[in-house]
């Protein structure tokens, strides 16, 4: 057989063969205990066929996700969830003073027990952030308990929790809609969940809760648009007029979770279908990643620059970037 034979059957033989099946993920958002109306949400996906191949989880969201993750039926976290008290899993007596997460931690054992990253049915990324560097955690193994603790950890709610030589906080303040994690693992076709699509808005309260959370949902707004670029489509279910820290009527946020899903299901169908991933996504994603790397790069390089080092180099930025003013003035 001649070159010309060989690279023509080759090439036939690649073309007859069957497309890679795209994989998908699905993504929770933070969103406190609003994050209950998610039952709902994986009750309407349950019942259209529609299951993903992995997941990823901010906050509550981490919790959720490990649930779908570990295969924890709907029934089970509904029967669950329609317990759970205010005092089950804050321990402080006054809801604004911090509490450590023991309770909370009891919860998820109970749900997750005999389950770890090395043993879910599917996999799972806890996104949380490391307080001690300010860096956002991608968690994919050590203690699933802990972890999920630490993404849920709400500044002047909870205690930060110690990870290994990590001390975690919630995953919200960094990236509260994780699509990237899974972009990162592998995903081609990324559905999102945003259980707060209205974030930011103020407060003409001057307590101090009204303003820590208010603080917060402004902190949110911008990396919630990270989630939305990475995101083939969002699932939003508007729950403003829910408390994100005290739980007030389960069967409501369930309820509202389900029919928000159901209204959008031939949409969310339509994304799952694509025959090909969405290359603007893919290319924008490769470009998201190589500047975080690039930034980290250059977080190292300084970290080890002495005191003399770092004012030259930061001098060396200024001239620059007043170069770059004057060329384009």
């Amino acid at each position: 057989m001649g070159f010309k034979s060989f690279f023509k059957n080759l090439f036939k033989k690649k073309k007859n063969e069957p497309k890679r099946a795209l994989k998908t993920g699905i993504v929770f958002s933070g969103g406190g205990v609003r994050g209950l109306a998610y039952i709902g949400v994986m009750k309407a996906l349950q019942e259209a066929g529609i299951e993903f191949d992995m997941t990823a989880g901010t906050s509550i969201g981490s919790f959720v996700a490990a649930m779908y993750a570990a295969g924890i039926s709907v029934d089970e976290m509904e029967k669950k969830a329609l317990t759970i008290k205010q005092k089950d899993f804050h321990n402080a007596k006054f809801f604004v003073l911090p509490s450590k997460t023991d309770k909370f931690e009891k919860i998820v054992s109970e749900m997750l027990e005999g389950f770890n990253f090395d043993n879910l049915k599917k996999p799972l990324c806890v996104v949380a952030v490391d307080i001690k560097t300010g860096k956002e955690e991608h968690i994919k193994s050590g203690n699933l308990v802990k972890a999920i603790a630490g993404s849920c950890a709400v500044p002047g709610v909870f205690n930060p929790v110690e990870f290994g030589e990590k001390r975690l906080v919630d995953g919200g303040l960094l990236n509260n809609i994780p699509a990237d994690a899974l972009r990162e693992m592998g995903a081609d076709i990324v559905v999102s969940l945003d259980i707060n699509p209205n974030r930011g808005y103020g407060t003409n309260s001057t307590k101090i809760v009204d303003l820590l959370k208010a603080s917060l949902r402004v902190l949110m707004t911008s990396n919630a648009v990270n989630g939305y670029i990475h995101s083939d489509y969002i699932i939003k279910i508007d729950l403003n007029d829910f408390s994100q820290l005290k739980i007030s009527d389960t069967k409501e946020l369930i309820k509202r979770g389900y029919e928000g899903t159901k209204k959008v299901l031939p949409e969310i169908i339509e994304a799952l279908n694509k025959e090909e991933a969405d290359k603007n996504i893919k290319r924008v994603s490769k470009k998201l990643f190589a500047i975080r790397k690039q930034s980290d790069k250059l977080d190292k390089m300084t970290k080890s620059l002495s005191r003399k080092e770092k004012w030259e180099y930061i001098q060396i930025g200024k001239k620059s970037r007043k170069e770059k003013e004057d060329i384009e003035v």
